[in-house]
């Protein structure tokens, strides 16, 4: 059974997005837990596995919502599906991430061909941005496309990329050789020129690696946007997506916690609980506010982008603001509830195969993916200096 830590009522949230979480934790711990579980045995190797997580999910509301739907309901679900199986959030992510570029910026034939695929999980889609001399500054990208008649030629390099050697598409961003500006593509996995050259190992396994573009044509009518666009497209992604990185968190945190919480009242040492010894009890109270904040950091922020007339002027410095704070207190905070969860199991929680050992590996990616913890306090260092914070002219 699932470990869980009850929680305080969330103002941010409606009774469909709790409905939605009700679902996840009826339908989905067993299938979830199953992969899982084989996947650590070696019964599944790594991408028959990320697969067969989008299969689970495939059909469901939660997958649904979380392409289509709204911040919040993003948010609810990748808290739901992290606190039952970092890997599936992983795909669950990449799914909404993957196809977003789409959702904002897609032709109708465009939408019609992949949104649709995503949405309902027949489909897996990839997000090629990170190249390996433009990670964080993302201006900086040099991957070039090069107008050829009724076609663009594409040459370059992408690394660290979720989903590389399984997605059926990855929506790309590249340079106009000559003038510079930035362009988004959605290019079809097997198209000639474009081949996945690595497969990378990572802290907490999932299907990532490095693709490579030679010569690569596609047509006209894969382009996303308009030329100049596909800088705009992909940090408007990453801002809708950057909230949802903490409810990850949340959900990691939330499983850890529960299962140190079930430690320390079945686990006796000097001939009592470590439940009842006071240093627990302040750690298990510390971890519980820590993810409580977190909790109403995220929710907070998604309901923000959720609000009318978001998308422009002090709104959305607002949303954006709340979610850069969102991102880096929970995912700062997960780390820390996790590492004490590890701390609390001593030895056992150290060994392989531990649960709580497995959430320390997949939680530390959360404070680099879309906006490093150090990009997080520079933006809101930002916002506070320069007095763009909504709200600061009522109160000075």
């Amino acid at each position: 059974m699932i470990a869980r830590i009850p929680e305080l009522p969330a103002p941010f949230l409606e009774p469909r997005h709790r409905e939605l979480a009700a679902f996840a934790r009826a339908r989905l711990a067993e299938p979830l837990t199953r992969i899982d579980d084989d996947f650590a045995a070696g019964r599944l190797e790594e991408s028959t596995a990320a697969r067969a997580a989008v299969k689970a999910l495939a059909g469901t509301r939660l997958l649904h919502e979380s392409v289509m739907g709204e911040a919040r309901s993003l948010c609810v679900a990748r808290a739901e599906v992290a606190c039952l199986s970092g890997f599936a959030d992983t795909l669950l992510a990449l799914q909404g991430l993957g196809s977003c570029p789409i959702r904002l910026a897609g032709t109708p034939e465009q939408k019609s061909r992949y949104l649709e695929a995503a949405a309902f999980g027949s489909a897996i889609p990839a997000f090629a941005l990170t190249e390996p001399e433009a990670g964080s500054d993302a201006r900086s990208l040099r991957t070039t496309a090069r107008r050829d008649g009724d076609h663009y030629v594409l040459d370059g390099e992408k690394t660290l990329i979720t989903n590389a050697g399984i997605a059926d598409w990855y929506c790309l961003f590249a340079r106009l050789e000559g003038d510079g500006h930035h362009v988004a593509f959605v290019i079809d996995a097997g198209t000639p020129g474009f081949t996945v050259a690595e497969r990378f190992v990572v802290l907490a396994p999932h299907p990532i690696g490095r693709l490579e573009l030679k010569g690569c044509r596609v047509p006209v009518s894969a382009r996303l946007g308009a030329e100049g666009q596909g800088l705009e497209i992909a940090l408007a992604t990453l801002d809708r997506f950057r909230a949802s990185v903490g409810a990850a968190a949340i959900g990691l945190a939330s499983r850890a916690l529960g299962e140190a919480r079930r430690h320390v009242k079945a686990r006796k040492q000097f001939g009592k609980a470590l439940a009842d010894f006071q240093l627990t009890k302040a750690d298990l109270a510390d971890c519980f506010v820590e993810l409580e904040l977190a909790r109403l950091a995220v929710f907070r922020a998604a309901w923000l982008i959720d609000q009318p007339g978001s998308e422009a002027g002090s709104a959305k410095e607002a949303a954006g603001a709340a979610s850069s704070l969102a991102k880096l207190h929970a995912t700062e905070a997960a780390s820390r509830i996790i590492d004490r969860a590890v701390q609390q199991h001593g030895g056992r929680g150290v060994v392989q195969g531990c649960i709580v050992e497995r959430l320390h590996r997949e939680v530390r990616a959360l404070r680099i993916y879309e906006g490093t913890s150090e990009i997080q306090r520079l933006i809101l260092a930002r916002e506070l200096l320069n007095g763009a914070l909504a709200g600061e002219e009522l109160a000075s």
